[in-house]
Protein backbone atom coordinates (compact mmCIF):
# COMPACT_ATOMS: atom_id res chain seq x y z
CA UNK A 1 0.00 0.00 0.00
CA UNK A 2 3.01 2.16 0.84
CA UNK A 3 3.92 1.70 -2.99
CA UNK A 4 0.57 2.64 -4.47
CA UNK A 5 -0.47 5.96 -2.15
CA UNK A 6 3.19 6.56 -2.53
CA UNK A 7 3.38 6.63 -6.39
CA UNK A 8 -0.26 7.70 -7.07
CA UNK A 9 0.32 11.27 -4.43
CA UNK A 10 4.07 11.18 -6.36
CA UNK A 11 3.01 11.14 -9.86
CA UNK A 12 -0.22 13.37 -9.20
CA UNK A 13 2.01 16.10 -7.39
CA UNK A 14 4.38 15.72 -10.59
CA UNK A 15 1.24 16.78 -13.05
CA UNK A 16 -0.46 19.16 -11.25
CA UNK A 17 3.45 21.59 -10.59
CA UNK A 18 4.56 20.37 -14.23
CA UNK A 19 1.43 20.51 -16.58
CA UNK A 20 0.30 23.52 -13.78
CA UNK A 21 3.16 25.44 -15.28
CA UNK A 22 2.83 24.69 -18.84
CA UNK A 23 -1.06 25.79 -18.28
CA UNK A 24 0.45 28.90 -16.49
CA UNK A 25 2.42 29.74 -19.82
CA UNK A 26 0.12 28.98 -22.12
CA UNK A 27 -3.42 29.88 -21.58
CA UNK A 28 -4.69 33.02 -22.01
CA UNK A 29 -4.99 36.09 -19.11
CA UNK A 30 -3.02 33.63 -16.80
CA UNK A 31 -0.10 35.64 -14.85
CA UNK A 32 2.56 33.50 -16.44
CA UNK A 33 1.24 33.63 -19.97
CA UNK A 34 4.10 33.73 -22.83
CA UNK A 35 6.44 33.49 -19.92
CA UNK A 36 8.65 30.78 -22.33
CA UNK A 37 9.89 27.54 -22.38
CA UNK A 38 12.43 28.77 -18.97
CA UNK A 39 9.66 28.96 -16.85
CA UNK A 40 8.03 25.50 -18.04
CA UNK A 41 11.28 23.92 -17.96
CA UNK A 42 12.30 25.29 -14.53
CA UNK A 43 8.59 24.27 -13.25
CA UNK A 44 8.81 20.65 -14.61
CA UNK A 45 12.40 20.53 -12.94
CA UNK A 46 10.95 21.51 -9.35
CA UNK A 47 7.98 19.51 -9.82
CA UNK A 48 10.08 16.14 -10.24
CA UNK A 49 12.38 17.54 -7.07
CA UNK A 50 8.89 17.97 -4.70
CA UNK A 51 7.26 14.45 -5.50
CA UNK A 52 10.07 12.87 -5.14
CA UNK A 53 10.70 14.41 -1.40
CA UNK A 54 7.34 14.31 -0.63
CA UNK A 55 6.87 10.91 -1.31
CA UNK A 56 10.49 8.77 -1.82
CA UNK A 57 9.92 7.81 1.39
CA UNK A 58 7.00 5.78 1.18
CA UNK A 59 7.56 4.36 -2.25
CA UNK A 60 11.03 5.00 -3.70
CA UNK A 61 9.41 8.25 -5.76
CA UNK A 62 9.96 6.95 -9.27
CA UNK A 63 6.77 8.71 -10.39
CA UNK A 64 7.87 7.71 -14.00
CA UNK A 65 6.88 3.54 -15.67
CA UNK A 66 10.34 4.33 -17.24
CA UNK A 67 12.27 5.02 -14.09
CA UNK A 68 10.24 1.43 -12.62
CA UNK A 69 11.62 -0.26 -15.59
CA UNK A 70 15.22 0.84 -15.62
CA UNK A 71 15.03 0.17 -11.84
CA UNK A 72 13.82 -3.39 -12.71
CA UNK A 73 16.39 -3.73 -15.05
CA UNK A 74 19.13 -2.70 -12.66
CA UNK A 75 18.34 -5.15 -9.84
CA UNK A 76 16.90 -2.29 -7.50
CA UNK A 77 13.34 -2.97 -7.93
CA UNK A 78 11.45 -6.57 -7.59
CA UNK A 79 9.91 -6.87 -11.80
CA UNK A 80 6.46 -8.38 -9.76
CA UNK A 81 6.26 -4.93 -8.60
CA UNK A 82 6.08 -3.19 -12.11
CA UNK A 83 2.45 -3.43 -12.90
CA UNK A 84 1.61 -1.93 -8.94
CA UNK A 85 4.05 1.06 -9.52
CA UNK A 86 2.75 1.48 -13.14
CA UNK A 87 -1.11 1.53 -12.30
CA UNK A 88 -0.67 3.59 -9.37
CA UNK A 89 1.72 6.44 -11.48
CA UNK A 90 -1.02 5.99 -14.34
CA UNK A 91 -3.95 6.72 -12.00
CA UNK A 92 -1.96 9.88 -10.14
CA UNK A 93 -1.29 11.04 -13.38
CA UNK A 94 -4.70 11.29 -14.54
CA UNK A 95 -5.75 13.04 -11.27
CA UNK A 96 -3.03 15.56 -11.26
CA UNK A 97 -4.25 16.49 -15.19
CA UNK A 98 -8.05 17.14 -13.47
CA UNK A 99 -6.41 19.24 -10.77
CA UNK A 100 -4.83 21.40 -13.53
CA UNK A 101 -8.06 21.43 -15.19
CA UNK A 102 -9.78 22.61 -11.83
CA UNK A 103 -7.10 25.48 -11.30
CA UNK A 104 -7.45 27.10 -14.64
CA UNK A 105 -10.74 26.21 -14.87
CA UNK A 106 -11.93 30.33 -16.42
CA UNK A 107 -8.67 30.24 -18.19
CA UNK A 108 -9.91 27.38 -20.36
CA UNK A 109 -12.97 29.40 -22.26
CA UNK A 110 -10.92 32.12 -22.82
CA UNK A 111 -8.21 30.19 -24.61
CA UNK A 112 -8.93 29.81 -28.27
CA UNK A 113 -6.21 27.39 -29.01
CA UNK A 114 -6.42 24.32 -29.20
CA UNK A 115 -2.77 23.34 -29.33
CA UNK A 116 -2.19 25.38 -26.63
CA UNK A 117 -4.80 23.64 -24.32
CA UNK A 118 -3.19 20.27 -25.29
CA UNK A 119 0.19 20.86 -24.46
CA UNK A 120 -1.39 21.34 -21.35
CA UNK A 121 -1.87 17.73 -20.27
CA UNK A 122 0.51 16.04 -23.00
CA UNK A 123 3.43 16.70 -25.63
CA UNK A 124 3.11 17.76 -28.97
CA UNK A 125 5.89 17.76 -31.09
CA UNK A 126 7.20 21.02 -32.89
CA UNK A 127 7.99 19.72 -36.25
CA UNK A 128 6.00 16.49 -36.16
CA UNK A 129 8.34 13.45 -37.57
CA UNK A 130 7.44 10.04 -35.63
CA UNK A 131 11.22 8.97 -36.03
CA UNK A 132 13.22 11.58 -34.73
CA UNK A 133 10.60 12.30 -32.36
CA UNK A 134 10.88 9.02 -31.03
CA UNK A 135 14.57 8.99 -30.87
CA UNK A 136 14.43 12.14 -28.78
CA UNK A 137 12.37 10.92 -26.39
CA UNK A 138 14.95 7.82 -26.40
CA UNK A 139 17.89 10.11 -26.24
CA UNK A 140 16.00 12.27 -23.59
CA UNK A 141 14.95 9.51 -21.23
CA UNK A 142 18.56 7.39 -21.71
CA UNK A 143 20.16 10.90 -20.13
CA UNK A 144 17.33 10.77 -17.43
CA UNK A 145 18.12 7.01 -16.42
CA UNK A 146 22.57 7.30 -16.29
CA UNK A 147 21.46 10.62 -14.20
CA UNK A 148 19.09 8.80 -11.81
CA UNK A 149 21.31 6.08 -11.36
CA UNK A 150 24.18 7.88 -11.07
CA UNK A 151 23.08 10.15 -8.18
CA UNK A 152 21.37 7.29 -6.36
CA UNK A 153 24.76 5.44 -6.84
CA UNK A 154 26.27 5.44 -3.22
CA UNK A 155 30.11 5.81 -4.85
CA UNK A 156 28.96 9.11 -6.00
CA UNK A 157 28.21 10.34 -1.87
CA UNK A 158 24.89 12.24 -2.99
CA UNK A 159 23.36 11.65 0.71
CA UNK A 160 19.34 10.78 0.21
CA UNK A 161 18.30 14.36 1.41
CA UNK A 162 19.88 16.03 -1.52
CA UNK A 163 18.93 13.18 -4.38
CA UNK A 164 15.66 14.50 -5.18
CA UNK A 165 16.63 17.81 -5.22
CA UNK A 166 19.65 16.56 -7.90
CA UNK A 167 17.42 14.86 -9.84
CA UNK A 168 15.12 18.08 -10.46
CA UNK A 169 18.17 19.57 -11.42
CA UNK A 170 18.37 16.63 -13.85
CA UNK A 171 14.98 16.62 -15.38
CA UNK A 172 15.54 21.11 -15.70
CA UNK A 173 19.00 20.42 -17.49
CA UNK A 174 16.84 17.67 -20.07
CA UNK A 175 14.23 20.10 -20.64
CA UNK A 176 16.70 23.31 -21.56
CA UNK A 177 18.84 20.68 -23.73
CA UNK A 178 16.96 18.13 -25.09
CA UNK A 179 13.27 19.34 -24.41
CA UNK A 180 12.32 21.95 -27.64
CA UNK A 181 11.90 18.73 -30.33
CA UNK A 182 9.01 17.03 -28.48
CA UNK A 183 8.20 18.67 -25.02
CA UNK A 184 9.96 16.22 -23.84
CA UNK A 185 7.65 13.62 -22.16
CA UNK A 186 10.43 11.11 -20.89
CA UNK A 187 7.60 9.74 -18.76
CA UNK A 188 4.57 7.45 -20.15
CA UNK A 189 1.88 8.14 -17.54
CA UNK A 190 3.05 11.66 -17.80
CA UNK A 191 1.58 11.90 -21.01
CA UNK A 192 -0.74 9.21 -22.09
CA UNK A 193 -2.71 9.73 -18.17
CA UNK A 194 -3.01 13.83 -18.98
CA UNK A 195 -4.40 12.97 -22.32
CA UNK A 196 -6.52 10.65 -21.34
CA UNK A 197 -8.06 13.38 -19.22
CA UNK A 198 -7.82 15.65 -22.16
CA UNK A 199 -10.02 13.31 -24.14
CA UNK A 200 -12.58 13.23 -21.84
CA UNK A 201 -12.78 16.74 -20.21
CA UNK A 202 -15.56 19.30 -21.20
CA UNK A 203 -13.77 21.89 -23.62
CA UNK A 204 -14.57 24.41 -25.79
CA UNK A 205 -12.46 24.58 -28.80
CA UNK A 206 -11.05 21.03 -27.51
CA UNK A 207 -9.28 20.34 -30.80
CA UNK A 208 -7.26 16.57 -31.26
CA UNK A 209 -5.98 14.68 -28.53
CA UNK A 210 -3.54 13.54 -31.23
CA UNK A 211 -3.98 10.16 -30.63
CA UNK A 212 -1.82 9.40 -33.90
CA UNK A 213 1.20 10.91 -32.24
CA UNK A 214 0.38 9.09 -28.60
CA UNK A 215 2.98 6.21 -28.82
CA UNK A 216 5.62 8.26 -29.62
CA UNK A 217 6.35 9.81 -25.81
CA UNK A 218 5.06 6.53 -24.43
CA UNK A 219 6.97 3.96 -26.44
CA UNK A 220 10.14 6.28 -26.78
CA UNK A 221 11.27 7.02 -23.30
CA UNK A 222 10.61 3.17 -22.54
CA UNK A 223 13.07 1.96 -24.89
CA UNK A 224 15.44 5.59 -24.00
CA UNK A 225 15.02 3.88 -20.09
CA UNK A 226 16.11 0.08 -21.30
CA UNK A 227 19.04 1.96 -22.94
CA UNK A 228 19.88 4.40 -20.70
CA UNK A 229 19.78 1.77 -17.57
CA UNK A 230 21.94 -0.84 -19.86
CA UNK A 231 24.58 1.87 -20.70
CA UNK A 232 25.02 2.83 -17.13
CA UNK A 233 25.05 -0.89 -16.11
CA UNK A 234 27.46 -2.33 -18.40
CA UNK A 235 30.01 0.56 -19.46
CA UNK A 236 29.76 3.60 -16.33
CA UNK A 237 29.12 1.10 -13.34
CA UNK A 238 32.26 -0.95 -14.21
CA UNK A 239 34.29 2.13 -13.85
CA UNK A 240 34.57 1.99 -10.26
CA UNK A 241 36.68 -1.17 -10.47
CA UNK A 242 39.27 1.10 -11.89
Amino acid sequence: MNIFWGELIGTMLLVLLGNGVVANVMLNKSKGHNSGWIVISTGWGFAVGIAVYAVGWASGGHINPAITLGFCLAGKTAWNLLPLYVISQMLGAILGAVLVWLSYFPHWRVTYDSTSKLVCFATHPAIRNYKWNFLNEVIGTAVLLIGVLGIIDTHNHVSGGMGPYAIGILVFSIGLSLGGPTGYAINPARDLGPRIVHAFLPFSSRGSSEWNYSWVPVFGPLVGSVLGTLLYQFLIAPLRAL
